[in-house]
């Protein structure tokens, strides 16, 4: 650690800004290709029985184009060959990655496309490191700096975004310090190619209601939120290995056909069990549900997801996980209607997040920026207090120390 500094070493200039520029396009690309598919087939575009058969097929095709392309990897691996490697492994695994994570998510299956898109854009920083003959470490540096732009694409917080990529590895904060500017300088890189080709204004992703005078109260609500949300993460990630234990015997070709069909039948339940939920979410932001329609937004979001998982189709959670954290808030603020709404929102959907994924500060200003919110403090308190409260929970096991390799490893 001695003589560490927060700066670009000297010579990686350069490739950091091509992976940021590489990695905004890749983001432009993989975006466009969602959204073209989602206009054919989204759940909002079908029929209940419809969109049954779509998802079912969808599992088809996953499980053929893995079978065709090899397996698709995820970001739990990425994050433990960014430890031992340096970077990815097996770049040939973004060949069934890339078309079958936009046929899951485009089909409405509950996780978004934040994790293959990311796994893809750090797998280019990789791809550059090693292509210039850089050492591990900086190959490390220009892997993180390509998640980096990936999360950036998809969140438009440049900022969150590059702390979240170097959160993402660790269970106790930041620790890989070297790659802080270059994953800022990348991720403002990415931002910049998406929104010169997507057109995109630079203005919050959801609209929230006006938070007004805060007090000393909303930080001890913070508190009690941040203790829930972990709480909630602790529910999210035991309902993932229980769904995960039950579908274990069945081979991983029928458990994408198998999580169609369920995805199908949760879907004509309920519309909020399907897709990874930011439109959802901004929809929530301007009704005004009940709170029978709330839980059952909650349940139905928690299922989808969790399904979604277990069954091995391609997408993240993160985004989810705000949907979740959001709908409770509401929900929260019909019991407690004294409280400021946005602060219930706001710290349920950062306390969630960071319960299961162990990222306060990225996670932190990712909400403060996607929602526009002055609510930093306040927000920082409960993504510390779901931080001390779940230190057991986690479903990236791969996360860890820095330079702490598993016994099994060499």
């Amino acid at each position: 650690m001695r003589g560490a500094v927060v700066r670009i070493r000297q010579g990686l200039g350069p490739p950091v800004i091509a992976v940021g520029v590489a990695g905004g396009l890749l983001g432009a690309a993989y975006v466009g290709a969602l959204h073209l598919l989602q206009r054919v087939l989204g759940p909002e575009h079908h029929s209940g029985a419809v969109q049954l058969a779509i998802l079912t097929a969808v599992g088809g095709a996953v499980a053929l184009i893995t079978h065709l392309g090899g397996e698709t990897g995820n970001v739990e691996l990425l994050v433990d060959n960014i430890h031992v490697l340096g970077g990815a492994e097996d770049v040939t695994a973004l060949r069934s990655l890339i078309p079958a994570s936009l046929l899951c998510v485009s089909a409405g299956a509950g996780m978004g496309p934040e994790a293959p898109l990311v796994q893809s854009t750090g797998t280019i920083g990789t791809v550059v490191g090693t292509g210039l003959g850089r050492t591990r470490a900086d190959v490390r540096i220009l892997t993180i700096t390509g998640m980096a732009a990936g999360f950036t694409v998809l969140f438009g917080a440049p900022l969150g975004s590059a702390i979240f990529a170097l959160e993402i590895l660790h269970r106790r904060g930041l620790q890989y310090y070297e790659a802080l500017l270059p994953a800022v300088v990348g991720s403002l890189c990415g931002y910049a190619v998406y929104l010169g080709l997507s057109g995109l204004g630079v203005e919050p992703v959801w609209r929230f209601p006006t938070v007004g005078t805060l007090h000393v109260g909303d930080l001890a609500v913070a508190v009690v939120i941040g203790a829930l949300g972990a709480a909630g993460a602790a529910l999210f990630a035991a309902t993932t290995r229980a769904l995960r234990w039950t579908v274990a015997r069945v081979p991983v070709a029928g458990r994408y056909v198998l999580g169609g069909v369920v995805l199908g039948l949760l879907g004509w339940w309920s519309p909020y069990a399907l897709t990874f939920g930011e439109g959802q979410l901004g929809e929530l932001l301007d009704a005004r549900l009940a709170g029978g329609a709330l839980a059952v937004a909650v349940v139905a979001k928690l299922l989808g997801t969790t399904v979604t998982l277990a069954a091995g189709w391609k997408g993240g959670f993160i985004i989810p996980l705000f949907f979740m954290g959001a709908a409770a808030g509401q929900l929260a603020h019909q019991a407690v209607p004294a409280v400021n709404p946005s602060v219930l929102m706001a710290c349920a959907m950062v306390a969630l997040c960071v319960g299961v994924t162990k990222t306060p500060i990225g996670t932190t200003l990712v909400v403060t920026e996607m929602a526009g919110l002055p609510l930093l403090p306040v927000l920082l308190v409960a993504a510390v207090a779901a931080m001390l409260t779940s230190p057991g929970v986690t479903l990236i096991e791969t996360q860890r120390e820095r330079d702490a390799v598993p016994a099994s490893v060499g």
